[in-house]
């Protein structure tokens, strides 16, 4: 099965990301957790051969092939929460992005808003474009 167990940015980043508007159109090595089912702490990623993406008339659902860890055959997709990687991020904040610099012992991400420039840190790169993306978000 397709999973890890580092989690870069926090579910709960990922889960305010979600309230705040951010969609998720799975592909191919997207990452998400299932939350709520003493599994916070597991990465999933979407691939070809073990988690897929169906869509079917009832909405869709991410299907878990060959999984003989645990009992679940597939979860809708509005049941997991997405992982954004650094490269979604910087993507999304689109002409908005000016820089990314490293600050020990993280990164700061800076972005241009109608009110000025705004800089966003935390310990990695990642978690550093999710909030600059979730203050956009927000407004």
């Amino acid at each position: 099965m397709a999973r890890q167990t580092r989690v870069v940015i926090t579910l709960e980043l990922a889960r305010r990301l979600r309230e705040a508007g951010l969609a998720w159109e799975p592909a191919s090595g997207d990452r998400f957790v299932v939350p709520d089912r003493e599994m916070d702490d597991d990465v999933f990623v979407v691939s070809d051969m073990t988690v897929e993406v169906h869509d079917l008339p009832a909405g869709r659902v991410i299907g878990f092939n060959g999984t003989v860890e645990w009992a679940l055959d597939s979860i809708e997709q509005h049941e997991v929460v997405w992982l954004p990687r650094e490269t979604q991020l910087r993507e999304r904040l689109g002409a908005a992005f000016v820089r990314l610099e490293a600050i020990p012992p993280g990164a700061v991400v800076e972005v241009t808003t109608a009110v000025g420039p705004q800089r966003h840190a935390d310990a990695d790169p990642e978690s550093a474009y999710a909030r600059a993306l979730l203050a956009l978000l927000v407004g």
